[in-house]
C-alpha cells in the first residue's frame, strides 16, 4: 500500500511570498510519525524561510520559525494547517 496524498497546494501570493502545503496519509504509522501523517508546510519570501512545519525522518514533528527550530505537537491535519495559517497571519502583521 502506498501513501495517500491528502493535500498539495503551492501558491505565489500577492506579497511575493510562496506558500506550499503537502500532507500525506501513510499506510502505517512509524517511529518518527506515530500519527501516520507525513507533511511539509512552507512559507517564505525572497528565498528566505519565514515559517515551516515538517516531520522528516530522525527529527519527528517540528516547526521552523526564522532560524529557530522547535518541537511541534501534531494533533490533526486540520490543526496543523490552522497553526500554520496563524503563523503566517502573525508574521505578516509584524511586517
Amino acid at each position: 500500500m502506498k501513501a495517500e496524498l491528502i493535500l498539495r497546494d503551492k501558491k505565489r501570493l500577492a506579497n511575493g511570498a510562496i506558500m506550499e502545503m503537502v500532507i500525506w496519509k501513510l499506510p502505517r504509522p512509524d517511529r518518527d510519525r506515530p500519527h501516520g501523517y507525513k507533511y511539509r508546510l512552507y512559507y517564505g519570501r525572497e528565498g528566505r524561510r519565514l515559517v515551516s512545519y515538517d516531520n522528516e525522518r530522525g527529527k519527528g514533528d517540528h516547526r521552523h520559525s526564522g532560524q529557530r527550530e522547535e518541537p511541534y505537537r501534531f494533533v490533526s491535519p486540520e490543526l496543523l494547517i490552522a497553526d500554520f495559517m496563524a503563523d503566517i497571519k502573525r508574521i505578516e502583521g509584524e511586517q
